[in-house]
């Protein structure tokens, strides 16, 4: 083929999809053209059916009666190969491919040679194009990128539904009709509103170029634009990681250099394609090659290649990397296929309902900071981002973990009822919030609530709290873009205990590490990280940090209680040496001449179990023990709280949890020190009710929890529970949910 080949072709394409001629029309013109400028004596597309077929729509050299006749399996002849495995096939010798199925209803018996590529979107096969000789001939590689070229035309012909009236053809997720989908609930509640990309996509709108040298500059500079970039976020030390860690990024810069993603960029655009399409057309080829691994890690190479490839379309089109300074709509419900903390709460609060994600776990860190926002929040929905539009009316079911896009018009008015009681079920709720938490028997349980936003401190009197049982301090951390002024956090601090009114306010010192990184601070690369540098390791090896936020702490309290607690303590000695800088805070303190607390309570969380083995010595050290149930699980179980395949298989009700909480419970209560739980078992009727029998009688949970959990122990005869559940502890089950729950039942109590 002549150098001017491809562009010649393109700029052919592009004369024939202006006419104004029927889709078959121009089909026909496409294969015509095709065949004339490759001197092919066959062109043919196949187009993929409902079903798994692959249905000849148009052929320049076959017989035209096999048009909408001659159909094959995915799978099926070298045309099945081809769709199959989303990859070229290259052969001077057809008939001797094992793949090779004869069909003579299209007259192929003289075509020896034949190159198919596929048409893909989105890692997606539409269908097939091909061209076939009577000679044993193979094609070139410019002949191939011409080929796939002209195969993401045909694509973007598909997806934009302009062959429709050819017939109904499978182009993958339509965008345009109800759909829904089912993952699993991290934080209930029903929000209906509209649908925002966190990560927009950037639609590419000109696939021809009109000056093709201009084309390959955009590309050069889009390519040192994107290194750039990159070498900034590496290099800084007080760089914005928005969700990547250092690995990640360091993998984008790897690919960035590598020299087989430029070329095939540069030889995209070669083909006349702008540098939009061109990118675009090479991350379809890589997504159609990878998308059918089975290989994790692979997996993971795939969507930090989509990434890239979003990145440098970012690049050549100079939109945003996320939705959040957007102006997003009053009913915002965010998509995304994974998000961290910190980009959450860099969303407007006020106009945010719902957020859905492709993957997550219900005790990540953004589902707690979701479930300090009041969001619903659905999870582990694969392949929702490949099915909403922005703008489309969503509905995120946080009850059922349903997600209802572009839902019909019953479906909206059953869901309207739905929130009718919904809210008439809150308004029972808000009607007891005055009433205590006392069980049938008598026994009175303190329900506190969990916070770490100002906008949290409303909910002490909607929710009815009697507290808050844990504040955590690092998200106003992570909001900010350098670190907190001392004076800034004092203000906060403050504002927290006069808020509180008098009722008691836990302080949970830094938490960082894992997934909670600040934008401020070089992240550190690990190979666990939830077993890693974090909270207390790390405040401990930067004891100047520490000791900044118990003196913001202390001057903050002035004359009231004080309670501030450690987090993933995993010795005494850990407790030891920062309670130690408590004291020379206070010592401190007195010589500045400031008014000390009145009263000043020093804890720890519970979630490494090794610390429940020297229990004794820190029940004679500490002053309260807050268990934190969801690291405690996740350690107790060697079970990654954040991996989605590990998510559900194993139970917080079953036998050794269960009993390792009645050691800790029985131990402190043994010695006198306060207990509460403030993991989110405390938040669910069923699993509360299980720490009512167990002794816990102080429970933190999210706000919107308490109602639902004050109106289950109201019903509840917590002798009665302790008696049944001191049968359970030695089974052997995988869970003892089901008895917990047919105790419930039994005794009617509401869950």
């Amino acid at each position: 083929m002549p150098t001017t080949g491809p562009l010649l072709l393109l700029k052919k394409m592009r004369e024939i999809m202006e006419q104004r001629i029927t889709s078959q029309a121009r089909l026909d013109k496409i294969v015509h053209l095709i065949a004339a400028n490759m001197v092919a004596e066959v062109c043919s597309i196949y187009l993929a059916k409902a079903g798994g077929w692959l249905e000849l729509f148009a052929t320049e050299g076959l017989n035209k009666a096999a048009v909408h006749a001659t159909r094959l399996k995915m799978g099926e002849g070298i045309v099945g190969d081809v769709a199959l495995n989303g990859r070229p096939l290259n052969l001077s010798d057809a008939p001797a491919h094992p793949s090779f199925s004869y069909r003579a209803e299209t007259g192929e018996d003289p075509y020896q040679s034949m190159l198919g590529v596929p048409i893909t979107r989105s890692g997606r096969t539409l269908g097939v194009l091909a061209v076939q000789n009577r000679t044993h001939r193979h094609y070139g590689d410019e002949e191939v990128e011409a080929l796939l070229t002209v195969a993401m035309i045909l694509a973007e012909m598909v997806v934009s539904g302009s062959l429709g009236d050819l017939g109904e053809i499978d182009a993958g997720p339509r965008r345009d009709r109800p759909w829904r989908g089912s993952g699993a609930s991290f934080c209930e509640g029903i929000a209906m509103g509209r649908a925002v990309l966190h990560e927009p996509r950037v639609k590419v709108e000109k696939l021809i170029a009109d000056d093709p040298a201009s084309e390959r500059l955009r590309l050069d500079q889009a390519i040192v634009d994107l290194r750039n970039s990159l070498d900034a976020l590496l290099a800084a030390e007080d760089h914005v990681i928005t969700g990547e860690t250092r690995d990640v990024l360091e993998t984008y810069r790897m690919f960035a250099d590598d020299r087989g993603w430029l070329l095939k960029l540069r030889e995209a655009v070669f083909t006349g394609l702008t540098a939009e399409a061109a990118v675009e057309r090479v991350q379809n080829d890589m997504r159609a090659r990878m998308a059918r691994q089975t290989d994790s890690h692979m997996l993971d190479r795939m969507h930090d290649l989509d990434d890239l490839a979003n990145r440098m379309l970012r690049h050549l089109t100079g939109k945003s990397d996320t939705s959040a300074h957007e102006l997003l709509p009053a009913d915002t419900i965010l998509f995304a296929r994974t998000m961290g903390p910190a980009e959450l709460l860099d969303y407007d609060r006020t106009k945010l309902r719902g957020l859905v994600l492709e993957e997550g776990s219900p005790t990540s860190h953004v589902a707690i900071v979701a479930r300090a926002l009041d969001i619903p929040l659905i999870g582990r929905i694969e392949g929702v981002i490949d099915q909403v539009e922005p703008g489309d009316w969503v509905i995120a079911d946080g009850d059922s973990a349903d997600v209802h896009i572009r839902p019909a018009h019953d479906v909206r008015e059953a869901y309207r009822h739905k929130l009718a009681l919904r809210a008439q079920r809150q308004a029972a709720f808000s009607a007891q919030r005055a009433q205590p938490a006392v069980t049938i028997d008598g026994e009175r349980i303190k329900l506190m609530m969990n916070a770490g936003l100002i906008a949290d401190l409303p909910h002490l009197e909607e929710s009815g709290a009697e507290g808050i049982g844990l504040f955590r301090t690092e998200l106003q951390f992570m909001i900010s873009g350098e670190m907190p002024r001392l004076q800034n956090l004092v203000e906060l601090y403050g504002a927290v205990l006069d808020n509180a009114a008098g009722r008691p306010v836990v302080f949970r010192t830094l938490d960082l590490g894992g997934d909670k990184v600040l934008p401020y601070v070089r992240p550190v690369s690990e190979e666990n990280p939830a077993m890693g540098w974090r909270a207390i390791r790390v405040t401990l090896d930067r004891p100047a940090l520490l000791r900044y936020q118990i003196r913001a702490l202390l001057r903050a309290a002035k004359g009231r209680d004080l309670d501030l607690m450690f987090p993933m303590v995993a010795e005494v000695a850990e407790f030891s040496t920062a309670k130690a800088l408590v004291q020379r805070e206070l010592e401190r303190l007195a010589k500045t001449k400031d008014q000390p607390p009145r009263k000043i309570r020093v804890g720890t969380m519970l979630e490494v179990p090794a610390l429940a083995f020297q229990l004794p010595a820190l029940l004679s050290m500490t002053d309260f023990i807050s268990v934190g149930s969801n690291d405690l699980a996740q350690f107790l179980f060697a079970s990654d709280r954040g991996n989605p395949r590990l998510g559900n298989r194993y139970d917080v009700l079953s036998a050794p949890m269960l009993n390792f909480l009645k050691l800790i419970v029985d131990g402190a209560r043994s010695r006198g020190v306060p207990v509460t739980i403030c993991g989110e078992m405390a938040g669910r009727p069923l699993e509360a009710m299980a720490l009512i029998g167990l002794g816990f009688r102080s429970l933190s949970m999210a706000p919107a929890s308490i109602g639902p959990v004050k109106q289950m122990l109201l019903s509840l005869n917590s002798g009665r529970l302790s008696t049944f559940m001191s049968e359970l502890y030695g089974r052997s089950d995988h869970s003892l949910r089901e008895y917990l729950k047919q105790f419930a039942i039994n005794e009617s109590v509401q869950i």
